[in-house]
């Protein structure tokens, strides 16, 4: 019944991207500097006459331990709605708290590398379809490739998905992203990309497309919008995604 829900679970894990992506790029805050994520999602499912509703809050916040290093604090709340012929079935609260960092180690001439690795830690209830039960970890290979007035953005990452839910404990993931500044101070950005699924019992793996806009209010707020939709029946039929990104 959760299999989906955990799907998002996983995504969310190590990828607090420049929202609404969920491809990360290599860019870092600075030593001393913060940033703050509060990011919202709302996915809708329909298989089998069984209607799925994920509600997401997602708070992230970083800080710059040098230039070039940041350390991520993510935090997600979820609410789930499962609706059949004969009942609905609600589920609510924090999911499992994600520690990511994130080193830039190569750039030069618009071209950059990083390495993201990072952990969750079993505070969402698995019986309620709110997290693995058990501490995961992954690490991500991130590369940003800027072409004015163009971004790229690639992320490979494998994560041992250690759980209580009968799940594969070997995900890999591979998305790319891409943005361009459309108007003053307004970016579009897509994205597309798969991941193994975590559900023994199939070989279709969630994949996805997405695409959305970035508005930059000042130089410390920007506000977000965008909707997901999947690429196959082993992802959610559709999400809206909004986000607002706070500097300082």
């Amino acid at each position: 019944m959760f299999k989906k829900t955990i799907v998002v679970l996983l995504w969310s894990g190590l990828a607090f991207a420049a929202h609404p992506l969920i491809t990360d790029d290599t860019g870092t805050q600075g030593k001393g500097k913060c940033q703050l994520e509060l990011n919202g999602e709302y996915g809708h499912e329909n298989e089998n006459g069984i209607v799925e509703s994920t509600t997401n809050i997602a708070t992230a916040l970083t800080y710059g331990i040098v230039d070039n290093i940041d350390v991520v604090l993510g935090i997600p709340y979820q609410y789930i709605r499962i609706r059949d012929s004969e009942s609905t079935a609600r589920h609510d609260g924090i999911s499992d708290v994600s520690i990511d960092l994130k080193w830039r180690f190569y750039e030069k001439d618009g071209l950059s590398f990083a390495l993201k690795p990072g952990i969750t830690l079993p505070t969402g209830d698995d019986e309620r379809g709110l997290g693995a039960g058990r501490t995961t970890y992954g690490l991500y290979f991130i590369t940003t490739r800027e072409m004015k007035p163009w971004a790229f953005h690639l992320n490979l990452g494998y994560r041992r998905n250690e759980n209580k839910l009968n799940q594969r404990k070997d995900i890999w993931h591979a998305s790319l992203a891409g943005e361009t500044g459309v108007a003053k101070d307004l970016k579009a950005v897509v994205n597309i990309g798969v991941e193994r699924n975590p559900g023994e019992e199939t070989t279709t793996h969630p994949a996805f497309i997405l695409g959305g806009f970035i508005y930059s209010l000042n130089e410390q707020l920007d506000i977000d919008a965008g909707v997901k939709a999947g690429l196959n029946k082993a992802e959610t039929d559709y999400s809206l995604l909004a986000g607002l990104t706070y500097r300082f």
